[in-house]
């Protein structure tokens, strides 16, 4: 083709003859487009200076070479990223083997009325589908977080691109270019650091994600697992966390606000500071009609109805239920990887009750008995424990006082002592003398520092007479009454010896409770339980109350003498505060040494409560005994309880036995066998074997 118009012939090398080898470059009038004159020049002066061409490519000014090292840059610096991907990819798991990881079981503790008392569990809250959720609780999320979720691929280069300008316009980091993809990504599989090393390996992880599953499950994912302050994982935690309803039915405003937390769940929580948290709120209902997701209208209203808070329910005393019943969950259903409802035995009622009357004494007497810390324990003649309060607030201390804390229960322990000597051919009406008492340089004193001579077992044990309860220890053996009391439900360990008589050997609220029981039920021993049943989300039973307890522990006349006498405590004792109108009760008060424990157990046919008053640290106290506030307590709480209750009475009374001789327990007749092999020894040397608390076998 020609250059300047006009056909031009083909021009083939020239070989020059005059040298031995071929020459085959073309001379310049030969190349395409030189002009030619007759002398043999070209049109432009080959001699003449060239203009020298730029670097950054010809004809550039300024703007142009800014661009095109922008270009390179931009070129070499993906180059770069691709290799610290590429890096990264290496450090991760290979990718075919790379799952989802279990979301972790949540555990729903509900009470007698199917009530959720507590949601426990690494993520505390049920797994949602999006189907379940109304439409603008997640579109809330998208409108917010990641506007471009439905058209990147894990990555929005827009998003990063707009972040980096902002941040570099304010001068510091105020914006970052993560999509949900990323943060999902960052919440299954990394940590929260703040790395480069980090972030290469979102980037991997998010890609991965868009690649192996669709928007929809990856945005169902994300709703599930996002934290939104407060220990609550995923929409339905929050929720119900936040709201006290589940995420199905939650309104716009509401959705607005949990779709705003999750960029700063502590600062934005509505909880704590509910005016960022509905400020945030407005800032995602802009969003959402700005995208499009609901109508201008929509908007109005829900500007018009914001969110309602409900407290945080563990701020109460169900937060010691939970962890109770968590600690003993494996020991009924095993290892678990599914979410499960654990029905309790509470009864809310009488839970609000219970707590509510440790509350109310506490403030009214607190600072003049010098008494700082409570606990209450209600069980029904079953050993169903109605209502558990660990302490006077959750949220300031988690040690539940009354499971886990062991202390003296002083003349609270009295009535193993009495039933002892029941068993061993006492009765009511048997005499003993109150009278100042010595043991190897120990002498046990009555409260009130009197002694009232000969007295009865019911008067002594009414009144609380601390010489004739160590006078029976010793006479029927500190060793029996021991056996006595863990026939009838204590576990820990008791020190067989005469101050056990008066209370010295540490227990726990519950199981001192629960050894009560039987004198309430006719003689049957129990097992304290308050979990009734465990079912999964589908409704199948993994575990259901079936034991029925410890069989017979008391016989019935024995049963019948310690209500007779213990209901006395109520009607003449220590213990005539707690009386309630129209209810046969009977129990026993309890003051450890130096008034450092108060206790008051007591008891009806429909239930039986034991309350503990004193300090964590084991301080004495002003004078808090038995006798005032915890029979206070008791009595506020046992009237709420009886409420609308059938009057019930307790077993044995009114009733005589006379079907013949009472065949006592096995424990009892080894001991009388063994009595009658000492009988040899005469009398005197066999009480006095007794007296200085020593069993020869």
């Amino acid at each position: 083709m020609g250059w300047l118009g006009g056909r031009s012939k083909r021009r083939e090398p020239r070989t020059n003859h005059r040298d031995a080898r071929l020459d085959l470059r073309l001379s310049a009038r030969d190349r395409a487009g030189a002009s030619y004159s007759g002398s043999g020049r070209s049109h432009r002066d080959e001699r003449a200076p060239k203009k020298r061409r730029s670097r950054g490519g010809s004809g550039r000014g300024p703007i142009g070479r800014f661009f095109y090292w922008m270009f390179v840059l931009a070129l070499w610096g993906g180059f770069a990223l691709s290799g610290l991907i590429a890096w990264q990819f290496t450090k991760l798991p290979p990718i075919q083997t790379l799952v989802v990881p279990k979301r972790p079981p949540t555990i729903t503790i509900v009470g007698l009325d199917n009530k959720v008392i507590a949601v426990r569990g690494e993520m505390a809250g049920k797994e949602m589908p999006l189907s379940a959720l109304p439409k603008y609780l997640p579109q809330a999320f998208v409108a917010i977080e990641d506007r471009r979720f439905y058209y990147h691929f894990g990555l929005d280069p827009i998003g990063i691109t707009r972040a980096i300008f902002v941040n570099v316009l304010r001068g510091r980091l105020r914006e970052g270019g993560s999509t949900l993809t990323q943060q999902l990504a960052k919440n299954l599989f990394l940590t929260q650091e703040r790395t480069i090393e980090r972030k290469l390996q979102e980037v991997i992880l998010a890609i991965w994600l868009e690649v192996k599953y669709s928007k929809p499950q990856i945005l169902e994912l994300y709703l599930n697992r996002v934290y939104f302050g407060a220990g609550a994982y995923g929409v339905e935690a929050a929720a119900q966390r936040y709201f006290g309803k589940s995420a199905r039915v939650v309104t716009l405003s509401e959705a607005a606000m949990l779709a705003g937390l999750v960029k700063s769940p502590s600062r934005l929580s509505p909880s704590r500071n509910p005016d960022l948290a509905q400020e945030r709120a407005l800032l995602v209902l802009a969003a959402l009609e700005e995208a499009g997701y609901i109508t201008p209208e929509m908007l109005k209203i829900a500007k018009s109805r914001p969110p309602k808070i409900v407290p945080n329910r563990i701020a109460g005393s169900s937060g010691y239920i939970a962890d109770w019943v968590m600690d003993a969950l494996n020991d009924y259903v095993g290892q678990f990887d599914v979410d499960i409802t654990v029905q309790t035995t509470i009864d809310p009622a009488l839970q609000a009750a219970a707590e509510r009357a440790l509350a109310e004494e506490l403030q009214k007497n607190s600072e003049k008995f010098g008494v700082t810390q409570g606990a209450i324990v209600a069980m029904d003649p079953n050993g169903a424990v109605r209502a558990l309060v660990g302490g006077v607030n959750y949220n300031e201390s988690q040690f539940n006082r009354a499971v886990s804390a062991k202390r003296q229960p002083g003349s609270a322990f009295k009535p193993f002592v009495y039933l002892a000597a029941l068993e061993r051919g006492m009765t009511p009406d048997t005499v003993r003398d109150d009278a100042p008492l010595q043991l190897r340089g120990w002498k046990p004193e009555n409260f009130t520092q009197q002694y009232y001579g000969p007295v009865s077992l019911q008067t002594a044990l009414s009144m609380s007479l601390n010489t004739v309860a160590v006078r029976l220890a010793l006479e029927v053996g500190p060793a029996a009454v021991a056996k006595t009391a863990q026939r009838l439900g204590i576990v820990s360990e008791l020190q067989p010896n005469a101050s056990l008589a008066l209370g010295t050997s540490e227990v726990s609220v519950l199981e001192l409770t629960g050894a009560y029981v039987p004198f309430a039920n006719g003689g049957i021993g129990v097992i304290p339980h308050v979990i009734a049943q465990v079912r999964d989300a589908r409704g199948k039973i993994l575990y259901a109350r079936s034991q029925p307890g410890h069989g017979r522990v008391i016989a019935p006349p024995h049963v019948a003498s310690m209500n007779q006498m213990m209901q006395d405590t109520l009607l003449t004792g220590t213990a005539k505060r707690a009386s309630i109108p129209n209810w046969p009760a009977a129990g026993k008060t309890g003051t450890s040494q130096d008034f450092r424990d108060a206790w008051f157990v007591g008891y009806t046919g429909a239930l039986i409560t034991g309350v503990w008053l004193g300090n964590d640290d084991s301080s004495p106290t002003k004078k808090a005994s038995g006798s005032n506030l915890p029979v206070d307590v008791w009595n506020r709480f046992m009237r709420v309880a009886h409420q609308n209750l059938q009057v019930i009475d307790l077993p044995g009374a009114g009733q005589e036995y006379r079907d013949g001789p009472l065949i006592p327990p096995a424990d009892v007749r080894d001991e009388r066998r063994q009595d009658e092999r000492q009988a040899d020894r005469g009398m005197d040397g066999w009480l006095l074997d007794r007296l200085l608390g020593i069993r020869r076998n």
